[in-house]
């Protein structure tokens, strides 16, 4: 059941931004009376999965689920008919239209794109609010267990004043991607502030170990669940440990470093049950473990045992709109710097350059609502910034031409347009393989 929600969240948000996509190039082409010969959802390869013609245009969902596109008359895209090209130029057609329109049309995708983004950030604003711990209240600063961390130079207790010069203010989800894509972190350790550099290849090196989040919240001790063959089964779920062998433990991580000093050995405890202490004594394994699953405690949770205050906030519409725009950028901005460590060979993170496998797996077994608006605001801004790459096949590559045609006055040739969509289809199959090849070699391997 968890795959099939998993699919559904996946399909859901792939057509939905693919059809809109569409509809960008789609509608200004129809507003300059450019005829559109096909409209289709996924690609109809041989055969189409369901097709209707309305007037001129055929609209349909083809098998291969790679993406969708729209056959405008007279131009040289994916379909490469030669043919068409062949006859005189028609009104209709796109290659009889002014370079202005044309450029229009071109662009019309991706504005959608851009546009749908920030729609979805302003709606999730409105709907959803903003739910952090503010960083001021970190008193004790953040948990690091992450081995890459760790060896750059971040300790458990680590209080974050600031990444690549901007302050942080609330730990948040995206502080996690923030710390990958920066050059320097700020950080304040007893009482002292100390620069961290950020090593060029600190994404290939987080590739190399189990994911997971590069800082969290220190939590404390909770038991989830005691294990059959535990020796601690005086022990019960929703215990919270106050102490172990007379050292105060108020986070998770204390608790571990005590274990792992007292290893094979019975030492004494303090727990917390049912908002009592209760003295115990519990055995600690050879492995330094207490033979019990932690039990993950809510932020709720964790505001009503006095360890973080959780700030809500709520936005009217007008509100909304400024603090989604805001997000939007932001994520527009940090996909950007995304794009130029995959293109520096330095920082080797064209290794985690990931297919549709790799999309797929974003998507949680279970359904939120919020969580795929987030995910699908993110895939439209991916979306809109890959396809205005000035690759031919492309979106960009096609505005790269109009643009040098508008600034030099130049139509450039169909046979020359023709070859360029030729190479620039090589280059699109290749970089496909490539990033669908990850996702196989990462299956294999397990990384």
């Amino acid at each position: 059941m968890d795959i099939v929600i998993k699919l559904a969240q996946f399909l859901l948000s792939l057509s939905l931004l693919i059809i809109l996509h569409e509809l960008g190039h789609f509608i200004p082409a129809k507003l300059f009376k450019t005829r559109v010969e096909k409209f289709y959802l996924f690609f109809d390869v041989k055969y189409s999965l369901l097709k209707k013609k309305i007037g001129e245009t055929e609209y349909g969902i083809g098998w291969l689920p790679l993406g969708g596109y729209v056959k405008i008359s007279g131009m040289i895209d994916e379909s490469m008919d030669k043919e068409q090209m062949a006859l005189p130029p028609q009104p209709w057609e796109f290659r009889s239209k002014p370079a202005w329109q044309r450029l229009i049309i071109m662009l019309g995708g991706v504005t959608v794109n851009f546009i749908l983004a920030f729609i979805i950030y302003i709606g999730m604003a409105f709907v959803y609010g903003d739910t952090y711990v503010a960083n001021a209240d970190m008193k004790d600063g953040v948990w690091i267990e992450n081995p890459v961390m760790l060896k750059t130079g971040f300790k458990t207790g680590d209080k974050l004043i600031s990444i690549d010069g901007q302050k942080v203010e609330n730990f948040d989800n995206d502080l996690n991607m923030k710390i990958i894509m920066s050059k320097e972190v700020l950080v304040e350790r007893n009482g002292q502030q100390q620069a961290i550099k950020i090593p060029n290849d600190f994404v290939d090196q987080l590739s190399k170990h189990e994911k997971g989040l590069l800082v969290n919240i220190r939590v404390p001790f909770a038991i989830g669940k005691v294990t059959a063959e535990s020796a601690n089964q005086n022990l019960k779920p929703k215990d919270l440990i106050l102490s172990l062998n007379g050292e105060k433990v108020t986070y998770f991580d204390q608790a571990k470093a005590i274990l792992n000093s007292n290893k094979g050995k019975t030492i004494p405890a303090v727990i917390l049950r049912d908002l009592k202490e209760t003295p115990l004594t519990v055995k600690v394994s050879n492995k330094g473990t207490l033979d019990v699953v932690a039990g993950g405690l809510g932020l709720e949770s964790l505001e009503k045992l006095g360890y973080y205050k959780i700030s809500t906030k709520e936005y009217s519409f007008a509100e909304s709109i400024p603090v989604g725009l805001t997000k939007g950028k932001d994520q527009l901005i940090g996909y950007g710097k995304q794009l130029k460590m995959i293109f520096n060979p330095e920082t080797k993170a064209y290794k985690q350059v990931g297919g549709f496998a790799a999309i797929f797996n974003i998507f949680p077994n279970t359904w939120s609502w919020e969580t795929f608006w987030n995910i699908t605001a993110l895939l439209s801004i991916m979306l809109g910034v890959m396809n205005l790459l000035p690759i031919p096949a492309l979106d960009g590559g096609h505005v790269m031409f109009l643009l040098y045609e508008i600034i030099s006055g130049r139509k450039p040739s169909d046979k020359f347009l023709e070859n360029a969509q030729m190479v620039g289809f090589v280059l699109l199959i290749s970089l496909l393989l490539f990033a669908n090849g990850n996702d196989i070699y990462k299956a294999i391997v397990g990384k």
